[in-house]
């Protein structure tokens, strides 16, 4: 038959150019960049400069219609891409307009390009698939009573959208989120459009962040919500979202958020982003998280169940605190997670300390009193132990927690508060909006304190016993147990549940299931 059609020919022959080069290629297998906790998380090839997620959602017991576009450089020769991907049908797939292979392995979506790729190709990858909200608990999307948010700590993201899904490769994201009459839709950043009509009655919210940002620390929340706006330090946006029947009654908690930045600043210089919020759900999580200029708080924490108001506060401030800590200054590695957490215990616990309720001495010598244990079960702070299979969420232990805010306190005591002040704020001001590490933290604090503070803070970072506290010779830790043949990590970390994130007994009943991460 005589192919008259131009655009017909072009296409057949794309799609036979595809097939040719899919089949002298070996069968696709899932890659990582080689984080020591997390193997297979991310891909190498290639760097991500920007997402546009689409959203559609409709109900909770329906997958979301999605498309994600991707725009990205190869940083080396590319036969195939592998993108960090599971728990959704992939409907097509787009590389640089020309149609794609696709397969999955593992938790790996494999595209194979028409044409191979040489190093420093610009792409555009599009990818039209659903995100399923149902069956999982491991990360993503969390049903709420009303509708979802998100929570992808750790290594979730990939359960929503197809992506880079580790910490190192940073990126500008857009939100297009389209949702029901009558349900409103929130995302990090900032709107970038006014809410357009769509189809059916249902609205389109679209959002922009300003800054770049980890996959694990995307938000996108849909329900029945209140957007309250006010202005804080400098004349910082900020933006809270509440269940629509609680704007009232927790407007008392909300007003704090002001007077938190304000204090965080007195500490660490500027707030490092565009906006600043807290999005309280009525979801049962067991954790609150520091998704970037949105962070995600359970209801149950302001709904006055046995937590003094003085400890609401500090875990407020913790997440708030991540936002230098974590989300400006962002882990090189998963293994650099005490730098997040340890930080911003160190800010909670300090906040607790000036409201006159729980003095950081008391917390940091009780936090001594255990460090050996918390070692024993999950590994030094700089080197954790990973996560049990299939319960990613275990490697926030209380050593990376009030573990690790011990290593800032003995920093503290060893070159005294003035140094101290100059390390917190130069590190957060010359990594902003970048990747560190603890071998960068250790390098900037050596030169804020005029030596080298290599051979102090090792023992601090990678010991598997704690060292002697400068300043306490009192101070000591009772001998770590033996782990039998039925002691597990997470079993021991559970030895002392009071101890457990959220501060060496502050809040009783909140324990290891009450993680701030």
């Amino acid at each position: 038959m005589q192919l008259s059609s131009p655009r017909l020919r072009a296409a057949l022959l794309a799609a036979a150019s595809l097939t040719l080069v899919a089949a002298v290629l070996p069968p696709p297998k899932p890659l990582g960049i080689g984080d020591r906790l997390f193997p297979e998380l991310g891909n190498p090839g290639y760097d991500v400069l920007s997402y546009d997620l689409s959203l559609t959602y409709k109900d909770n017991s329906s997958p979301l219609d999605a498309v994600t576009a991707i725009e990205a450089r190869t940083l080396e020769p590319l036969e195939r891409i592998n993108l960090d991907f599971t728990h959704g049908t992939v409907a097509s797939a787009e590389v640089n307009g020309e149609p794609a292979q696709f397969e999955s392995a593992g938790e790996d979506l494999v595209l194979t390009p028409a044409h191979a790729l040489a190093a420093g190709t610009p792409l555009h990858i599009a990818v039209r698939h659903t995100s399923d909200p149902r069956g999982r608990a491991d990360g993503g999307w969390v049903p709420t009573e009303d509708g979802l948010a998100m929570a992808n700590q750790a290594d979730a993201a990939h359960r929503v959208f197809p992506c880079n899904d580790h910490p190192a490769d940073k990126a500008y994201f857009t939100f297009r989120i389209t949702a029901p009459a009558g349900m409103t839709a929130v995302a990090n950043g900032v709107p970038s459009a006014l809410p357009a009509s769509g189809a059916g009655g249902a609205t389109v919210w679209t959002y922009k962040t300003v800054h770049p940002m980890a996959t694990e620390l995307a938000q996108v929340s849909v329900g029945r919500s209140a957007v309250l706006h006010r202005t804080g330090p400098h004349g910082l946006p900020l933006r809270d979202v509440v269940p629509e029947a609680d704007r009232e009654r927790l407007e008392p908690w909300l007003r704090k958020t002001a007077g938190h930045i304000e204090w965080m600043e007195q500490r660490v210089g500027r707030y490092p982003f565009e906006n600043y919020g807290v999005l309280i759900a009525r979801a049962k999580t067991g954790f609150e998280l520091e998704t970037q200029t949105l962070s995600l708080f359970e209801h149950g924490l302001f709904s006055g169940e046995g937590y003094p108001e003085w400890y609401v506060e500090s875990v407020m401030v913790h997440e708030l605190a991540h936002q230098w800590f974590g989300d400006s200054v962002t882990p090189r590695t998963w293994s650099d997670l005490w730098l997040n957490e340890g930080h911003a215990t160190w800010y909670e616990a300090l906040y607790a300390d000036g409201l006159g309720k729980y003095s950081l001495d008391r917390r940091m010598r009780e936090a001594y009193e255990r460090s050996d244990q918390w070692r024993a079960a999950g590994g030094p702070p700089a080197a954790p132990k990973a996560a049990a299979p299939g319960e990613k969420i275990g490697l926030f232990r209380p050593v990376v927690y009030d573990g690790s805010a011990l290593i800032l306190y003995a920093l503290r005591q060893e070159v005294g508060a003035e140094a101290f002040d100059r390390i917190e704020r130069n590190w957060v001001a010359e990594h902003r909006d970048g990747l560190a590490g603890t071998e960068d933290f250790v390098r900037l604090a050596s030169r804020e304190a005029g030596r080298d503070l290599a051979p102090f803070l090792q023992p601090w970072l990678y010991g598997t016993t704690t060292p002697p506290m400068p300043g306490h010779p009192e101070w000591s830790t009772p001998a770590a147990p033996k782990p039998g043949p039925k002691t597990a990590p997470k079993a021991a970390a559970q030895a002392a549940p009071e101890a457990a994130p959220k501060g060496a007994g502050a809040a009783p009943g909140r324990g290891s299931a009450g993680k701030t991460v």
